[in-house]
């Protein structure tokens, strides 16, 4: 499978058409047509949906989503590994990408990066967000250098550091409800609310510990992947949001308020990277800078 068929493949699924790629690659259609079927017979697969005479849309098959998704992965770290290579091997530059969920943690990650930004102007950085699994599945796959991630850390396949500062749980309501009446907020509290809760929730979530009733029996009106999409719900009053705390502004002209948990809960989070991968000299760099700020943390 040559990466020159693959970025065809992604242009034609892009396009919705066959003309319309081979128009935007500069071939004639029959040359790309005769590619795209090349590939077909290689994987024994059928990739495409060819529209009817009346149609020259095409549509991709179960096969042809699950080629796109691993072409776009491999396409991604041949040019990340093309850029670090194209790179002299005095200068530290290039890019550092890091796969976060919403913490205060980027705060230091941010002060590093601010720190090295006179000596070393050409480092740039990436945050790609989302939940613990997919952080996890972008290292894996070598598309991101660091992950930032809560719980334990499997140290026979990820070397860690351990981020000095931890996360606050609580809720987020309105400043007029009357549980923003209390200074804090018992699990008993929540138990008959509306509850807007992260998507990212399973059997080591320790927020289950602390609600002392299975989710099944909670009622779960919403989750949310973005917090500040879920505090927009909240203040609607549509329901209550359990998440870290300083993430919303809730000072000011804000209808919202966080009030935390008790017993107290906090979460720690690690930042990780694959166990003997060779690094860049840039995402060296930041680790080592980061390193210094976590000890004066």
């Amino acid at each position: 499978m040559e990466l020159r068929v693959l970025q065809y493949f992604l242009a034609v699924a892009r396009e919705q058409s066959i003309s319309a790629a081979a128009q935007s690659l500069h071939l004639s259609q029959p040359t790309l047509s005769t590619q795209l079927k090349a590939l077909e017979q290689e994987l024994g697969k059928q990739l495409l949906i060819r529209g009817s005479k009346g149609s020259r849309k095409v549509t991709l098959t179960e096969e042809g989503m699950i080629l796109r998704k691993r072409a776009e992965e491999i396409l991604d770290l041949v040019q990340k590994a093309e850029h670090e290579i194209s790179l002299s091997s005095d200068a530290i530059a290039g890019d550092v990408c890091i796969g976060a969920g919403e913490s205060q943690a980027i705060r230091l990650f941010a002060k590093a990066a601010k720190e090295l930004r006179t000596a070393y102007p050409d480092i740039h950085y990436h945050i790609f967000s989302g939940n613990s699994v997919y952080v996890m599945e972008q290292l894996e796959k070598g598309l991101i250098d660091f992950g930032l991630v809560y719980g334990p850390v499997d140290s026979t396949k990820y070397e860690a550091l351990s981020i000095p500062v931890k996360d606050l749980w609580g809720v987020l309501m309105r400043k007029d409800d009357p549980l923003a009446e209390k200074e804090a907020i018992q699990a008993e509290d929540l138990w008959d609310k509306p509850l807007i809760l992260s998507n990212q929730k399973s059997d080591g979530w320790p927020l289950t510990t602390w609600l002392k009733r299975d989710p099944g029996r909670l009622n779960i009106v919403s989750t949310y992947n973005l917090l500040f999409n879920a505090s927009l719900l909240t203040s609607e009053g549509f329901g209550y949001t359990l998440c870290f705390d300083r993430l919303i502004n809730t000072t000011g002209d804000s209808d919202l308020c966080f009030r935390p948990l008790s017993p107290r809960l906090e979460s720690a989070a690690s930042i990780v990277w694959k166990k003997y991968q060779i690094l860049s000299k840039a995402a060296e760099k930041f680790l080592q800078q980061l390193g210094h700020i976590f000890e004066s943390a």
